[in-house]
């Protein structure tokens, strides 16, 4: 049985306070305190859009860096996240895509967290989150990943909401020279890539490029959607048991060149062979196949001393160009289902539907920061952005019947592209408007407060105004308290507003901004150069929840603003350099959120998440690297009557040598040490679960690596 908030919170203090007796006994005077603690501490920009240390930002802030990513041996974003206290990667049936479950906020498609690469947002206007076809991130053009857990809805506008994820690529300066490498392993995976960094006739060069290749992990799924309707009605089509479908092939490439105050950068995501995960529909699918190209490019100037030393100007425009395409036929249901009682099988092909979207995004922004006022920084700025969702596809064989909530034959593969009576989604564009002004006021020694508001048009749902505050105190040298409040909203997607003829969920065009409000109180405490310690506590309650409920008098669900729910929590982290050689980090996350509808619990998100890693040189150039992640208690959402999901734990290991022969450097890693069975929970379902055992994750596996640099 676990301590209640209150009684974590008051240990953790007790903690805080026992470090500061601590350090009060070294007899460290101030100035040297000062010089260890900020020596070493990261900057981070993306709480303000001007750097500063973390401890004296105005957000509960993570930020992860290249020699973190490459220490652990992380091959993917996700696993490079799922360090972040208060944050949980869950998994959606479709594609396995990612959710990220920021303080037990969670939804299928997770448009409430928004990610950004190089501070531009890559959310796409059909689910209103990163991408359908994802298909993960490698991790070797990452600089570092900053991460914000709370909203961030007066800085960047729709979806910063949950959480924001800011994805920044290397420089010229971050490679220095060139990298190749190469990592082989379980599922028949390989990945290679080449990094260059260099001056070429006066500009700054930076050019990257990643290739990956795999069949992904294949757990059995034991039951699906089709052991249902099998059930119903007789037939005996379903696929299961059988394994996911997580195959994929990944290009990433990016160009980043700068001179004097100008910066431009271009880069493709290219995603093929994406395998279904566990189906669409919830019915596994083995051979369908996705793709998507990501194209993008942004020019931006920044020129710190515009028109005197007070002004530090940025104007950037950007471009970004996204799809869905379908290079396989995708079987939301498998060859031989039928939702008829009637003889004769109605699809013995299987139910085929492939939605293709085509999307394209234009912004462009300016912002200036003000500091000629004694103990003020004023910062302004205004902006737009163009989304054109411009081509919708769709090649299936069925219609949806409203009156049975099922399938029923075509007659055929028939283009339906066009035809409003039986294609899923209309085109549509929208316009979005914005200014900000937010003041950084210094009103005593040790002191600093934050007000902030932005205001939003859009062409489609209206305006919205978010404000935040957030007083950030000094309290000793090596101790900062931190007392925020924000307000943040997430735009409805396309799909939630003009999806139509869906077998799953109808939009409604008449829906409002889902809106959440947060406080946190958070302390940062640096007694020594070698020591830290962060508590952050949070509050949130977040209205007008888009959800899709049955519409009375027909089978369909259609969107609404019908949730409500409240949470609350606590994050503790450490990090602890116990010798020159030897490295201890962890943190501690607990939440609790609750459905206002139901008085129950949210469900989905564990209540508890403990991360641990250490990091040993136990011989010159030779690093052991051991992490545990332990997930605990996810319960079920109200009305999912299966036992609650069992808690998991995984335990990895990365071995790395560096400077081999100065040039070369090797790692191994193993992932689920233990071989544990790791689960996240899949959706509930009416009258039940479609995929009633969850979705497994990755059992043991193994990478090997090496690089090149000269």
């Amino acid at each position: 049985m676990y301590f209640s908030l209150i009684t974590r919170s008051v240990f953790c203090l007790l903690i805080l306070y026992t470090a500061n007796a601590l350090a009060v006994n070294t007899g460290m005077d101030d100035e040297e305190a000062l010089l260890n603690l900020y020596g070493g501490e990261e900057m981070i920009s993306l709480a303000t859009g001007n750097s500063k240390p973390i401890s004296r930002a105005p957000a509960i802030a993570t930020v992860i860096t290249a020699e973190d990513i490459k220490e652990i041996g992380a091959t993917d974003l996700d696993q490079v996240l799922e360090t972040v206290p208060g944050l949980h990667v869950a998994r959606n049936p479709s594609g396995y895509n990612p959710i990220y479950t920021f303080r037990g906020i969670f939804s299928q498609f997770n448009p409430q967290v928004l990610m950004l690469i190089n501070g531009i947002p890559i959310t796409n206007l059909f689910f209103g989150n990163r991408h359908q076809i994802w298909g993960g991130m490698p991790v070797q053009s990452i600089a570092r990943v900053e991460v914000i857990r709370g909203p961030g809805s007066a800085i960047y506008g729709a979806d910063a909401f949950a959480g924001v994820i800011n994805i920044i690529t290397k420089t010229k300066e971050d490679i220095g020279g060139t990298e190749i490498g190469g990592r082989a392993g379980s599922f028949n995976s390989w990945n290679g890539w080449a990094l260059h960094g260099d001056n070429w006739g006066g500009f700054d060069v930076a050019v990257m490029l990643e290739y990956g290749d795999t069949d992904g992990q294949r757990r059995i799924i034991n039951a699906d959607a089709q052991t249902f309707f099998d059930s119903q009605f007789g037939t005996e089509a379903s696929l299961a048991p059988g394994p996911v479908n997580l195959q994929r092939e990944n290009i990433d490439a990016r160009l980043d060149i700068s001179r004097e105050h100008w910066r431009l950068r271009a880069g493709l995501q290219r995603r093929s062979n994406f395998g279904t995960g566990a189906g669409v529909a919830q019915a596994l699918d083995p051979n369908g196949r996705f793709a998507s190209n990501r194209w993008n490019v942004d020019l931006t100037y920044h020129n710190p001393t515009f028109f005197s030393e007070n002004w530090d100007v940025m104007a950037q425009a950007s471009y970004f160009n996204t799809s869905q395409e379908v290079e396989h036929d995708v079987r939301l249901f498998p060859p031989g289902a039928d939702f008829n009682s009637s003889p004769g099988i109605d699809f013995p092909q299987g139910v085929i539907g492939n939605p293709e979207v085509f999307e394209r995004h234009a912004r462009f922004k300016t912002s200036a920061f003000y500091t000629g006022f004694e103990r003020h920084q004023i910062r302004v700025g205004a902006g737009m952005r163009y989304g054109d969702l411009y081509d919708v596809k769709e090649v299936k064989n069925y219609e949806f019947d409203f009156k049975t909530g099922l399938p029923r034959p075509l007659g055929g593969l028939r283009d339906v592209t066009g035809n409003l009576s039986q294609v899923f989604l209309r085109e549509r564009d929208r316009k979005n408007y914005y200014a900000f002004l937010q003041d950084v006021w210094n009103f005593a020694n040790d002191w600093e407060f934050t007000a902030g508001v932005r205001y939003d048009h859009f062409s489609d749902f209206g305006d919205t105004i978010n404000p935040r505050l957030a007083l950030v105190w000094a309290t000793r040298y090596d101790l900062t308290t931190k007392l925020l409040y924000g307000r943040a909203f997430r735009a409805p997607s396309f799909a939630e507003l003009f999806n139509i003829n869906n077998p799953v969920a109808i939009g409604n065009p008449n829906l409002d901004p889902e809106t959440i409000e947060t406080v946190e109180l958070a302390f940062d405490y640096r007694p020594t150069n070698a020591l830290h310690l962060a508590l952050s506590l949070f509050h949130y309650r977040w209205d007008d929840i888009i959800q899709f409920v049955p519409d009375p008098g027909t089978s369909v669900n259609v969107a609404k603003n019908a949730g409500k729910q409240k949470g609350l929590g606590l994050e503790l982290e450490a990090d602890w350099a116990l010798t020159s050689t030897f490295h201890l980090l962890g943190n501690y996350a607990f939440q609790h959120s609750t459905d206002e509808k139901t008085g129950k619990n949210a469900g989905y998100a564990p209540q508890h998440q403990i991360y641990l890693r250490g990091s040993w040189e136990f011989l010159p150039h030779w690093r052991l690297t051991p992490q545990l992640n332990w997930v605990i208690d996810r319960a079920r959402p109200a009305g999912d009557n299966r036992p609650a999901i069992n808690n998991y734990s995984i335990f990895d290991l990365t071995l790395r040598r560096t400077a081999i022969k100065k040039h070369w450097e090797a790692a191994f890693s193993v992932r689920n040490l233990f071989d544990n069975d790791a689960r996240e929970p899949s959706p509930a379902g009416n009258p039940s679960a479609l995929i009633p055992n969850d979705l497994p994750l990755s059992g043991r596996s193994f990478f090997g690596e090496i690089r090149f640099r000269f």
